[in-house]
């Protein structure tokens, strides 16, 4: 194994993306990069499980000729160079069809989760300028709602619609498509960050991003050739689309999707099924892993080599439990869809490991810690964790688009978590410094919640927050003060609940909601979540001391 000093002290960006790279930074594709590359060599792309019991094995050459030809069908729709293709898709052959389709194109893949409702997914294809959005007939529907939709292509369109079918154009379409060369700045992925202040905020990364994609694969995922690996997120969020598509793919490395929903069942059957050797996902997943004790860990003991964890820090029970009951390491790792992963403990270098550490700057990357002046702190005080952008050269993020960027003060990146510097230059995680919600790994910005809530008639202000929780990290919890006419009770909180779902999140909406006369603000009318944040983990430390004593 390398040693981490040696590999972050002599990190040259040149010759590393010299090495990561087919093209260069001044002429690049990331259709190329993650597919064309690796042609020739019989080797397998994807590995697919359904949830009906269907499966099927892609190579390298097989996703070329198909993203070949569904680049002409997004040509014949009017997509080019830096046109936006939004993908509302489960984790399906054809979601992976697509994203390539669209690179080829050298156009930007814009991914829209599943469990989105009609304002989200409206929201990020108006801010995008989508020119076209993918689904299949399940997600289809949610499209309905949205005002002003893009044109749709649909996997198995209704017989009558305006939709394009998917495979009926797939199959009419040219395998010849050459791939449209960019530079390195050049966007091809556009994402969305939760805010707490605003919507979600737009972002675009840029094709130089793949080589720090690459490195977080090689050196904290250590993905080795012999390795069998499942990335257990979804390529509709960051983690999935960066290091469960993008960076093992330009590896050259088979890549797993599961698509179904995720149980222990189901994560013993793909594990057994496809020989997995290299596991990555959240500390949510692993706890419900955990919960099921022999069930899980019997079948699955000894078939890991590595596990990864990323979305939210990593209890030390789950890291105990691993090593106990599977015989195998799982590290820590951090990042943010502004940055992709660049805080870890590697298992692809050799470095001093500490429980409650997020570890090392990822080689290409300093990281430090700030005050609130923004000045470099020394070990042992907590503050800011911040990029120094000016020495970070894997570092890719700009700012946010057509938004302000707050987060970048002169060299730095402001990440908004809160940790403190080891002394032996190990950071450990403290917590989030702003109002944003981790729920289940999962980033939700505050504002949207409280926007959908509002949209119901019963209410006329709401205030959102995150309430620590064993299970998800913190739940989703909203103070609701509600319009005259309306009654408090338990029919109202469901109802709420269910309207934050369809119209919003189906995988983050408010599991508590309490009503309340007023909120806390500032004598200028600014929203205080922080005094009601305080109040929920008072009375939690006050639950805890009660049974301590009892």
């Amino acid at each position: 194994m390398r040693d981490y000093a040696v590999a972050a002290s002599g990190f040259d960006y040149l010759q590393v993306a010299d090495a990561a790279l087919h093209g260069s930074l001044e002429g690049l594709n990331a259709c190329v990069e993650c597919c064309d590359r690796h042609v020739g060599s019989d080797k397998i792309a994807l590995n697919w499980e359904g949830r009906d019991g269907q499966s099927a094995q892609y190579s390298f050459e097989q996703l070329q000729q198909q993203a070949a030809r569904f680049a002409n069908v997004l040509r014949a729709q009017g997509v080019g160079p830096g046109d936006r293709v939004a993908g509302l898709l489960p984790r399906i052959p054809e979601l992976l069809v697509t994203v390539l389709a669209t690179w080829r194109l050298g156009a930007v893949y814009q991914p829209l989760f599943t469990a989105f409702g009609p304002k989200a997914v409206e929201h990020r294809v108006h801010q995008s300028g989508a020119r076209v959005v993918i689904t299949d007939r399940t997600n289809r529907v949610k499209l309905d709602d949205v005002v002003d939709c893009p044109s749709i292509i649909c996997i198995g369109a209704e017989s009558g619609s305006t939709d394009l079918d998917f495979h009926h154009a797939l199959q009419a379409a040219s395998d010849q498509c050459e791939p449209v060369l960019l530079n390195g700045d050049a966007p091809f992925l556009m994402m969305f960050t939760s805010g707490t202040t605003g919507p979600a905020k737009p972002l675009l990364v840029p094709l130089r991003a793949i080589v720090a994609f690459q490195g977080y694969m090689r050196d904290a995922i250590d993905l080795r050739d012999e390795d069998n690996f499942w990335n257990l997120a979804d390529p509709g969020w960051a983690y999935g689309l960066y290091y469960a598509v993008t960076g093992p793919l330009a590896l050259g490395h088979a890549t797993t999707f599961f698509d179904g929903p995720f149980s222990v069942e189901s994560t013993c059957k793909v594990i057994d099924k496809y020989a997995i050797t290299n596991l990555a996902g959240s500390p949510t997943a692993y706890r419900l892993l955990i919960a099921a004790g022999n069930t899980f860990s019997s079948p699955i003991k000894g078939r890991l080599r590595v596990v990864s964890s990323a979305g939210e820090p990593l209890n030390p029970e789950v890291i105990r439990w691993f090593g106990e009951e599977l015989g195998v390491t799982i590290h820590d790792h951090y990042g943010q869809t502004e940055l992709g992963m660049v805080l870890c403990n590697h298992h692809g270098l050799q470095h001093p490991v500490h429980l409650g550490s997020a570890g090392y700057a990822i080689p290409g990357h300093r990281i430090v810690v700030l005050d609130e002046q923004h000045q470099e702190l020394p070990a042992g005080q907590p503050g800011i964790l911040a990029v120094d952008r000016e020495q970070s050269p894997l570092c890719w993020f700009g700012g946010y688009h057509g938004v302000p960027t707050k987060s970048i003060v002169g060299k730095y990146y402001l990440s908004g978590d809160t940790v403190e510097l080891n002394a032996d230059g190990s950071i450990s995680f403290v917590g989030r410094s702003d109002d944003v919600i981790t729920t289940s790994g999962y980033r939700v910005g505050p504002f949207d919640v409280e926007s959908a809530l509002i949209e119901h008639p019963a209410v006329i202000e709401a205030a959102v927050v995150g309430k620590p929780d064993p299970e998800r990290t913190e739940l989703i919890k909203a103070f609701v003060v509600l319009a005259s006419g309306h009654q408090a009770g338990e029919e109202l909180a469901e109802a709420l609940k269910q309207h934050v779902r369809q119209r919003l999140y189906a995988h983050a909406y408010p599991r508590e909601i309490e009503f309340v006369s007023e909120l806390p603000k500032t004598p200028s009318g600014k929203l205080q979540r922080f005094i009601l944040r305080n109040q929920e983990i008072a009375k939690q430390q006050a639950a805890l001391a009660q049974t301590a004593s009892a």
